[in-house]
């Protein structure tokens, strides 16, 4: 779909990606680095619930889209719960996930 992607292979390094990233940008309230972290919930050394809730804890706002294999209502609101701004469960439909991304970051830039 012509997006740039950075991968991360556990929550750690997408936890450390990110703020490395938005820390390096200029001014104090400098825009979200990434126009969307897509977090799978299911990952090793640090899970995705961990390491968005992380991300909130240390100020970053930008658009978190949480993936999990659990398609329950409360296994959506856990996500949100853990600051994810959405969820989409695997497997992943492109067009839907696409339409996602587009909503949300459309939404963050006020478009």
């Amino acid at each position: 779909a012509g997006a740039q992607v950075e991968i991360a292979e556990n929550g750690q390094v997408a936890v450390d990606k990110a703020m490395a990233a938005w820390n390096s940008m200029p001014g104090a309230n400098a825009d979200p680095p990434y126009d969307v972290i897509l977090m799978d919930m299911q990952m090793p050394v640090m899970d995705g619930y961990e390491a968005t809730a992380l991300l909130r804890r240390k100020g970053y706002t930008g658009v978190v889209i949480g993936l999990t294999a659990h398609a329950m209502a409360d296994d959506r609101q856990k996500c949100l719960d853990a600051g994810c701004d959405d969820y989409t469960t695997k497997p992943i439909d492109r067009t839907k996930l696409i339409q996602l991304i587009d909503r949300h970051v459309c939404a963050a830039a006020g478009t």
